[in-house]
């Protein structure tokens, strides 16, 4: 690739440090120079380092302000003008929408990523029709728009979002298997260790879990399902208090170092419903070889073969994940073992980061030449 100057726009700088920093690598190894921009945070000062430039624009990821958002489009155009980059990558619904405005506008070929559809796309009202005609405009000269899975991508043609040419399907942001090295499971010592890691709202299923974890431990003292993630709903601050006080398990708070809850863990446990591109935490704990446990529901089940790498069972309802932590229990300890193995050899094949990355480079390569 020639020397050529690509900018990225994100709504959280951990965010491209734990989903986009392969890719970030590789753009600076060809020799292209990277300028990032989100809401400033310490991890800017790793990415400096690294040798991008950086250029704050703070918003609030989902505030819903007109004069806010607006102002984060005029940040946006400013940015761009001032940069003069060769090529946009856009990650987040903000970034993809008002980046993809100015650079239409301004006539800077942008390359987009959607990470699932989210409630403003999925609830028939008036916010789906504002999104959906802002995604139009915004996209409508977008060289790649890479979509996570088969529904988001019908669902983007059906809408019009998109054109095929445009559209190009990956599975979700993948797994950096080095980051998440396969590790030994854990002793059988006799207890078992769930891990539940995931944003605390209603649609990563925290109710569900919370009810069916303290079930379990009242059945059988040895389990334990400790939560770790960001409060995104303040009503589930005093039920996580609660739950802590149950000995069902720990509230952790927003943990950074995933890596080592899950290897500490029998295995990863995500009930979600929520509208997931590709549920990431499900990749990273079958790539450290752990069954997972998760929902027949679009972006948690692509990530696992029913018992073979991890336990399906049907979403919104806690018998239902009652019943499958009590069918993981059950399983020798050996077949516990296996199933996590079984996992990463999945990710190997389906999930590796390095097929994200080489998209990315092909994409980005279709526009600026090697």
């Amino acid at each position: 690739m020639k020397k050529r100057k690509i900018l990225i726009l994100s709504n959280d700088v951990d965010y491209l440090y734990t989903l986009r920093l392969e890719t970030i690598e590789r753009l600076l190894q060809s020799g292209a120079s990277v300028a990032l921009s989100a809401p400033y945070n310490d991890r800017v000062e790793f990415f400096e380092k690294l040798g991008c430039t950086f250029h704050p624009v703070e918003f609030t990821p989902r505030g819903k302000n007109p004069f806010s958002n607006l102002g984060v489009l005029l940040k946006y155009f400013r940015l761009v003008k001032q940069t003069k980059p060769d090529v946009v990558l856009t990650y987040t619904i903000k970034s993809n929408i008002y980046g993809g405005l100015v650079c239409r506008t301004l006539k800077v070929p942008q390359i987009a990523n959607m990470t699932g559809l989210g409630k403003a796309l999925m609830d028939e009202n008036l916010v789906q029709k504002v999104v959906l005609s802002l995604l139009r405009i915004a996209f409508k000269k977008t060289r790649t728009v890479f979509l996570q899975n088969a529904r988001d991508l019908q669902y983007f043609l059906d809408h019009r979002i998109t054109t095929k040419e445009q559209s190009v399907l990956i599975p979700g942001s993948g797994v950096n298997l080095a980051r998440h090295p396969l590790e030994p499971y854990p002793e059988d010592d006799g207890s078992i260790r769930l891990i539940y890691i995931a944003r605390i709202i209603k649609d990563k299923g925290i109710e569900e879990m919370m009810a069916a974890a303290k079930a379990i431990h009242q059945k059988y003292p040895f389990f334990s399902c400790d939560i770790a993630g960001f409060i995104g709903e303040a009503v589930y601050e005093p039920q996580l208090a609660d739950y802590s006080a149950s000995g069902a398990g720990k509230y952790l708070g927003f943990q950074k170092d995933i890596h080592s809850l899950i290897k500490k863990s029998h295995a990863v446990v995500l009930p979600s419903y929520h509208l997931e591109g590709i549920a990431n935490v499900l990749l990273e704990g079958a790539s450290a070889g752990r069954p997972v446990l998760s929902t027949d529901h679009i972006g948690c089940r692509d990530t696992f073969d029913d018992g073979v790498s991890g336990i399906m069972f049907a979403p919104r309802s806690v018998e239902a994940l009652v019943e499958a932590i009590e069918k993981f229990i059950h399983l020798p300890y050996d077949q516990k073992q296996a199933m996590g193995l079984a996992g990463r050899k999945k990710v190997e094949r389906e999930f590796d980061r390095e097929i994200i990355v080489n998209e990315y480079m092909k994409a980005v390569e279709g526009i600026v030449g090697k």
